[in-house]
């Protein structure tokens, strides 16, 4: 079966292909589209909005912040409760059938059929292009730090995350603990060490594959939802992160 129609958006936004940074940003849960075939995946009404659809404001952060530094930024602009695209195929939080006490009723006794396009014509696509830049850029002899972008809801299971933003990290942990220093002597912010999640081989995908595996500078950013839920809260993260990041380069793109 074909999964995406006329009118669907592509699964993935490129920007800055050919920027000069030695930064390259990816965004696993930039959007929260549905291919058309698909409904509206027979959610409560308003449940795409909330924070199990997609990672609310990352999207504007990772667009002004790509172009504040000129960076590679990858973008995957369907709803994760469509396929999570930072879940390895395999695991069963690849297609959720339930978020955060919401079911997601078109996602019940998925068929193998159904499960198999989502993951041709949307992850494929995603992490091929996220793989085929890497490349280039090492064809090039292009450094490269890898961050992936993401955002947390400030709620969750009742527990308020007291954390502006989290460094997510798993074996390779040089490049986080710099932006955790980074970020931490800003003076005005409460910086998580592997919090509100870390990272692991078997509930992650593009850090272990693209970054552990190929032996990159990586890093896994949070930001909390409430921070970057409006244009001006995005602009003033994307300025910050975009004063911070160059400033981590040395030492790991010589």
């Amino acid at each position: 079966m074909q999964l995406l129609q006329e009118g669907d958006p592509a699964p993935l936004e490129l920007l800055h292909p050919q920027g000069r940074s030695p930064w390259l940003f990816v965004v696993d849960h930039a959007g929260q589209a549905i291919p058309r075939a698909l409904g509206d995946l027979r959610l409560p009404p308003g449940g795409i909005d909330r924070h199990i659809g997609w990672d609310i404001g990352i999207a504007g952060v990772a667009r002004q912040l790509a172009g504040l530094l000129d960076a590679w930024t990858i973008l995957q602009p369907y709803s994760r409760l469509v396929i999570d695209c930072n879940r390895p195929p395999e695991s069963p939080t690849s297609i959720v059938e339930a978020s955060d006490g919401t079911a997601v009723p078109a996602n019940l006794g998925l068929a193998d059929e159904a499960r198999a396009a989502r993951q041709l014509e949307i992850f494929k696509p995603y992490h091929d292009t996220i793989a085929a830049a890497l490349d280039q850029r090492a064809a090039q002899g292009r450094p490269t730090l890898l961050a992936t972008l993401h955002s947390f809801t400030p709620a969750m299971a009742g527990f308020e995350r007291p954390w502006h933003c989290g460094v997510l990290y798993h074996r390779h942990t040089a490049l986080p603990h710099a932006l955790l220093a980074a970020l931490r002597a800003e003076g005005d912010l409460v910086v998580g060490d592997n919090q509100p999640y870390a990272v692991t081989a078997t509930s992650d995908y593009a850090i272990p594959v693209h970054g552990e595996a190929r032996g990159l500078p990586h890093v896994e950013l949070e930001i909390r939802q409430d921070l970057i839920a409006d244009e001006a809260g995005q602009l003033l993260w994307a300025q910050r992160l975009a004063r911070i990041l160059p400033a981590l380069e040395t030492g790991f793109t010589s």
